[in-house]
């Protein structure tokens, strides 16, 4: 309680930049400039497998561009004082502000504390982890860490319902207060810049929580490939299998989302992976009103694709988003000061989601 009471009580990004004025390292004033210096520090293969997408990276460029051409209204004349933003209610819970930690996986690859470090943060912030089916720290560490506070878990289609019940029986350990299935990733995208950089996911990363013999896509046979991803009724076993609020990540299309609501799941998450598996998808923003449209009054919508700004959250707020989903940005600082970088860069997300509601 002592640490998570420390990284609450982070200093404003002004005392910071006043405290770093004497170092050669330059302080980051914003989330971004998280990213930056991490593609700078990191090994070349790490940086491609954190900042690369599939194939030509088109898809995890449209995501930024929608973001970019997105513009935001102010409006000036009010009857009332200007009221600080709060979080969105999600499944019946008070968040302290609209963003989430995204599931990425391995993330001792990035720093010796991996997901504890980032569950540390996320919670002394008020930002509700979802932790990955990948993840390389075993997932009753996590729960001992977050003590009693509420996590998400993520799940990732294992091949059949059985090794996908097993996973949930193991992931049960955490306790999830919510469930949320990938449904974009049933295999790896082309990775090829990672293809390129000779990557080798090293030991220390390896998924912690797996069994021995998880499904594997070394194989060209097309049949075999399809076979790892559910069908819509293994996604209709899966919401009678689980209690909890259950999503769908990964959902560009009304009439998935559509299905869905009527499959029972609670919420979707706007997402075409960051870019990392499918080239020719579309940029998350852009799908995110016209499906929201369609359920958003018998789901909860949530959003993830290119979020590196507040100005970027207030957008997809705007677009019909409860919450958000922050992947690259934290990862990023997590390499880069651990925990204590994990807190800052959603700290400083907070902060300016803060101000930029305020200008609007």
């Amino acid at each position: 309680r002592a640490r998570r009471a420390l990284l609450h009580d982070l200093p404003q990004p002004a005392a910071t930049l006043e405290r770093l004025a004497v170092s050669d390292t330059p302080a980051p004033v914003c989330a971004e400039d998280y990213l930056e210096l991490a593609q700078q520090r990191l090994p070349p293969d790490v940086a491609a497998y954190l900042f690369g997408g599939a194939e030509a990276e088109l898809a995890a460029r449209r995501n930024r561009e929608a973001l970019d051409a997105a513009t935001l209204i102010p409006r000036f004349v009010r009857d009332t004082p200007f009221t600080p933003p709060g979080g969105p209610t999600l499944f019946g819970r008070r968040h302290a502000s609209p963003l989430l930690l995204a599931p990425i996986a391995h993330q001792r690859l990035f720093h010796p504390d991996g997901e504890a470090a980032s569950v540390l943060a996320a919670l002394a912030q008020g930002v509700t982890p979802i932790v990955s089916s990948l993840a390389s720290t075993p997932w009753p560490q996590l729960r001992q860490l977050a003590e009693d506070e509420a996590l998400w878990f993520q799940i990732y289609w294992q091949g059949d319902r059985a090794a996908t019940e097993r996973l949930i029986e193991r992931a049960a350990a955490l306790r999830p207060e919510a469930w949320m299935i990938t449904l974009d990733a049933p295999i790896g995208g082309l990775r090829w810049r990672l293809w390129r950089s000779g990557f080798r996911l090293p030991p220390r990363a390896a998924p912690a929580n797996l069994e021995a013999q998880a499904p594997t896509q070394r194989t060209h046979d097309l049949a075999a490939l399809l076979a790892l991803a559910p069908t819509r009724d293994d996604l209709a076993w899966l919401r009678d299998r689980l209690r909890q609020p259950l999503l769908a990540k990964g959902v560009l299309h009304e009439a998935d989302a559509e299905a869905l609501a009527r499959l029972g799941y609670d919420g979707i998450v706007v997402s075409n992976h960051g870019g990392r598996t499918f080239d020719a998808a579309p940029a998350s923003l852009t799908q995110l009103e016209p499906i929201a449209r369609a359920v958003g009054e018998k789901m909860t919508v949530l959003f993830d694709g290119g979020v590196r700004r507040g100005s970027d959250v207030a957008k997809a707020l705007a677009q019909g988003a409860s919450a958000v989903l922050v992947g690259r940005p934290y990862v990023a600082a997590l390499a880069l000061e651990g925990a204590h970088g994990v807190a800052r860069c959603l700290r400083l997300l907070r902060d300016e989601y803060a101000a930029v509601a305020a200008l609007l």
